[in-house]
């Protein structure tokens, strides 16, 4: 497929590119997000040395980027024997660069593993044969656990060097039509509910299969790709991952509080909390808590959710049915997917649509914040806030097959009036995204009120 979006970083690293001076880059991001794509687009048509660290021994590797280095300055020598040691690199670089040029460096943890000593030795290689060149130069890594210990920690020799640093993330589901173009917007929610905003994940589901078929072929099978995929990250990222999956599945199964996760895995508080701490470093997971609370980080009511589609789906209904799936009963794997997929779906929309709302706040009021509330049993989907401007947007979130009613919104002005954010001088604004449109009293309701009405993902 063509390259989809990242007009972001693009941009970033199209700057960095202008700069008269060397530059050293660090991108980094979990598996399959799309870091190596990002790369090759950026590089296209400049001068460039792109080299895949592989997981073999640090002479084979230095062998390798000589092999590289020697076909883009023909120099037929070193294509045969390669570097000897990182200085003749550092050096015949700083030598025989005439113009500005980029040399990025895929899977530099693979180097970190056959040499604990590279970053030292990339430091001094920086400060005494490249920093004054025209070399841009791009590290990049998909352990995000070494990236951020070994390349960006403070702790790091190369702490300092850097000149700019990207940590690529998934992409919004307004994104995804790129991947599916043909497809309607709940064939994408449903897809997206799967593979979440990662690239090297949309990428594997078809379009032109049904969304059984495509589960069945590309998840449910011991051979496909996405199969053991998320073991894989967590053993690249993780020295425990047993205690890791085991608050995972937790999580993906409703236990988000941390008694509820504690009975559920059999860990004592006192060590869950440090687990926590990890997963939410590698942004597996996020903390909630109400988005009116003044101080979230110190807030009680948090709860925990993973943050990544595919994790979500792949706890929630591979990992229990592992079983199942290894003997060949995909059948009955797929019956219990489809019992309460819908019900997926529908949290999925909740975040769609609060990502469509960001989109959208300046035809509102810029928010400041925007998530859900909660309190006791009450719950609202939707919540934006200005804090200087005193506006306040509430909002709610229908997966169903019914047209949304009035009864909906009545419902939500009685829940409204539990927020305790800036009650006295406040400006209230609402919002409904319904799957199924809206009855015709609702329609006249919000014309009269002026309530904001999305059908789908559509303003309407």
């Amino acid at each position: 497929m063509s390259f989809i979006d990242r007009k972001r970083e693009l941009t970033a690293l199209g700057k960095f590119w202008k700069a008269k001076e060397a530059q050293l880059i660090v991108l980094y991001g979990r598996r399959r997000i799309g870091k190596t794509e990002l790369i090759k687009e950026f590089i296209k048509n400049r001068p460039d040395i792109y080299f895949l660290s592989r997981l073999i021994n640090e002479h084979e590797n230095l062998k390798l980027l000589g092999r590289s280095v020697g076909e883009y300055f023909g120099d037929g020598i070193l294509q045969r024997r390669g570097f000897e040691d990182w200085e003749e690199f550092f050096h015949y670089i700083r030598d025989h660069i005439r113009e500005s040029m980029i040399i990025a460096i895929d899977e530099f943890p693979y180097l970190i593993e056959a040499n604990k000593g590279v970053p030292s030795l990339f430091q001094a290689g920086w400060d005494e044969y490249l920093k004054d060149s025209n070399l841009f130069l791009i590290l990049c890594g998909s352990s995000m656990t070494m990236m951020e210990e070994k390349v960006l920690s403070h702790k790091t020799p190369l702490y300092g060097r850097r000149t700019g640093q990207i940590l690529l993330r998934p992409l919004p589901f307004s994104k995804i039509k790129g991947f599916y173009p043909e497809l309607s917007f709940d064939r994408r929610l449903e897809l997206y509910s799967i593979a979440g905003g990662n690239p090297g994940y949309l990428n594997k589901l078809d379009q032109d299969l049904s969304l059984a078929d495509n589960i069945r072929e590309h998840i449910l099978q011991p051979e496909a790709y996405l199969y053991n995929e998320v073991e894989f990250i967590l053993r690249e990222e993780l020295r425990e991952p047993r205690n890791y999956m085991a608050i995972l599945k937790a999580i993906a199964l409703g236990k988000n509080r941390i008694s509820e996760i504690c009975n559920e895995t059999g860990m004592e508080k006192s060590s869950l909390h440090k687990y926590l701490y990890t997963l939410e470093d590698l942004y597996l997971i996020e903390k909630e808590v109400p988005v009116t609370e003044k101080n979230p980080l110190k807030s009680r009511k948090g709860i925990y959710r993973l943050r990544d589609q595919f994790f979500q789906f792949w706890f929630k209904y591979i990992l229990p049915n592992k079983g199942a799936i290894e003997i060949g009963e995909t059948g009955s794997v797929l019956k219990k997917i489809r019992k309460n997929f819908k019900q997926l779906v529908a949290q999925n929309y909740e975040y769609v649509s609060r990502e469509r709302l960001r989109d959208f706040s300046r035809r509102v009021f810029i928010f400041d914040r925007i998530g859900r509330w909660w309190k006791k049993e009450e719950e609202i989907d939707i919540v934006a806030l200005n804090d200087d401007e005193k506006k306040i947007l509430f909002g709610e979130v229908k997966w169903s097959n019914k047209p949304v009613g009035t009864n909906i919104y009545d419902n939500l002005q009685r829940k409204t009036d539990k927020v305790e954010w800036q009650r006295e001088d406040r400006k209230e604004y609402y919002c409904l995204f319904s799957k199924s449109g809206f009855t015709d009293a609702m329609m006249r309701l919000a014309r009269r009120e002026n309530v904001f009405l999305f059908h789908k993902n559509r303003l309407i």
